[in-house]
């Protein structure tokens, strides 16, 4: 190299890809040459604002690959959709994005241990609806159906189903069901969501047994299952599909809406809405409310509607008691 000619630093190589695990402040990007570990610039996190995660599963990123084999991603790409809650804990009024960039959206429940909780599924379903995604119902371990909880099955068939909700009543123990899932999900990226115990992470082993994912029992005294996954992260179940895993989520707080829309997302309470006396109609104390007339009528579920009233106390509290 002659004297007064000056060496050009090379330029690092980069890389685009999607995350597909959010363990802490690291990410596990998938890329076209593999998986690269990476930590993101402290730019995005200044400028998160009401969102904790400004990195999520699911977000496709582009990367500068470093000499060890890791990244920092440089770049977070417009998201298509996102499903997301209100933050738990200290973080409450944040935003956190659970998956982004999906195609349906799935709440999973058990027919016992844990006992179904209709009120997180309504709470789901509106989440959903309200970032316009497709959502269903995986109603998990109907291998212990009995004559006490045999309700819970016919309340989730008969009731949701009627709404225009996909609903999954399977086993993964003894794989009914399903196939029906398995055709659901081709060619979608999913996400499933729900407590700990309801049987995530063994439906996933079962979709695809290669995952080898680690299961937990439910505790007998509480009734209650035990934390097995810790991170969200993304899973491909064939060449097609990929699902989401998720932490169980106890307590499903609402995100960015208000009182007043909350019953745009209950289906059922469509053809009425225009009905009641009052054009700003809570559907709550109000006379001449044609949705309560309704529930009267049994043309909507009083469990549905009840359900509806907490979250409607929930967001006057401005999300201070957390439905469950």
């Amino acid at each position: 190299m002659p004297e007064n000619e000056v060496s050009t630093p090379a330029t690092p190589p980069t890389a685009d890809g999607i995350v597909i695990r959010s363990t802490g402040s690291w990410y596990d990007v998938r890329t076209p040459a593999g998986v690269v570990p990476a930590k993101m610039r402290g730019k995005f996190r200044l400028r998160q604002g009401a969102t904790t995660n400004p990195v999520a599963v699911g977000d496709n990123v582009s990367l500068r690959l470093n000499a060890d084999e890791t990244g920092l991603i440089t770049e977070i790409h417009p998201r298509r959709n996102k499903l997301s809650r209100r933050a738990a804990g200290r973080r409450v009024g944040k935003e956190h994005v659970i998956v982004s960039n999906i195609d349906a959206a799935l709440v999973m429940q058990s027919v016992e241990l844990p006992k179904p909780n209709p009120g997180f599924v309504d709470r789901f379903l509106v989440m959903a609806t309200y970032h316009d995604l497709e959502a269903g119902i995986i109603l998990n371990k109907t291998d212990l159906q009995n004559e006490n909880n045999r309700g819970n099955v016919a309340y989730f068939k008969d009731i949701y189903q009627d709404l225009g909700y996909s609903i999954f009543l399977v086993s993964a123990k003894s794989g009914e069901g399903m196939d029906a899932l398995r055709e659901f999900l081709n060619g979608k990226v999913s996400v499933i969501a729900g407590p700990s115990g309801a049987g995530k992470s063994t439906l996933l082993n079962a979709l695809e047994p290669d995952l080898d994912l680690p299961t937990g029992e439910v505790s007998l005294k509480t009734k209650k299952g035990r934390h097995t996954t810790t991170n969200a992260a993304l899973f491909p179940i064939n060449a097609t599909s990929y699902v989401a895993d998720t932490p169980g989520i106890r307590e499903y707080g609402l995100f960015g809406i208000t009182a007043e829309d909350l019953g745009h997302y209950y289906p059922e309470f469509e053809p009425y809405l225009n009905q009641c006396k009052f054009p700003n109609c809570m559907h709550d104390h109000e006379p001449a409310c044609a949705v309560k007339d309704a529930v009267e009528q049994d043309e909507i579920h009083p469990t549905r509607f009840h359900n509806y009233l907490s979250i409607l106390d929930s967001l006057y509290l401005g999300e201070k008691d957390v439905g469950r």
